[in-house]
C-alpha cells in the first residue's frame, strides 16, 4: 500500500443519510465526510456519494454540502455494486460513510477484491454502537485497507505545504 495520490484516488461517500441521524457518531461522521467532500472539489478529485434506500432512510444530509458530485441509490449494501457506481478510473479509493460494518465494509471489500487500493478514514465512518465499528474497522484493515484519519488522508494527497491547494484545504482542517 502507498501514499494516495491526486492522480490515482477517488472519493467514495457511503450513505450519510438522514435516517442515521439519531447516532451519536452522526455529527462528527457528517462533518469529517464534509470535509473530504470540499477537500476533493478543491483537489479535483472525482467523488461519488451512494444512499441506501432514499424512500425509507432519506436522501444524504444537508450538512455535507453535495454539489455536483454523482448520486447513486441503492438497495444492496455495497456501494460497489449499485447500478451507476464509477471510480473514474481511480486507482485507490477513500471511502468514508455509515454504517462502518454494512455498507462501509461490504463496498471497501468489492473495491479491495477489485484491485483498488483503498483508505478509510476512522474519523470520518461511524456505526450505531461501538462494537460494530471497532469490529468493521478491523475487519477492513485485516483484508488490505488502510485505516487512517481524514487530516493524514488529506496531507499525503496534498505532498506539500505552500501552494494554493494547501492552504484552501488547511483552512477545512483548522
Amino acid at each position: 500500500m502507498g501514499l494516495l495520490s491526486r492522480e490515482r484516488a477517488a472519493l467514495v461517500v457511503v450513505d450519510v443519510q438522514e435516517g442515521f441521524r439519531p447516532y451519536a457518531s452522526f455529527a462528527g461522521v457528517a462533518s469529517a465526510c464534509a470535509t473530504l467532500l470540499q477537500a476533493a472539489r478543491i483537489l479535483a478529485l472525482p467523488a461519488i456519494v451512494s444512499e441506501q434506500y432514499p424512500k425509507g432512510l432519506g436522501h444524504t444530509a444537508p450538512e455535507l454540502g453535495l454539489q455536483d458530485e454523482p448520486r447513486i441509490e441503492k438497495t444492496v449494501f455495497s456501494a460497489a455494486r449499485a447500478e451507476g457506481f464509477d471510480l473514474a478510473g481511480a486507482e485507490q479509493a477513500i471511502v468514508c460513510g455509515i454504517e462502518t460494518h454494512v455498507c462501509v465494509s461490504q463496498t471497501v471489500h468489492d473495491l479491495l477484491a477489485a484491485g483498488v487500493e483503498v483508505h478509510v478514514p476512522a474519523d470520518a465512518v461511524g456505526s450505531r454502537h461501538t462494537i460494530d465499528y471497532e469490529r468493521g474497522l478491523e475487519r477492513m484493515e485485516r483484508s488490505g485497507a488502510v485505516i487512517s484519519t481524514v487530516e493524514a488522508a488529506l496531507f499525503e494527497l496534498l505532498e506539500r505545504a505552500g501552494t494554493p491547494e494547501f492552504k484552501a484545504v488547511q483552512k477545512l482542517i483548522i
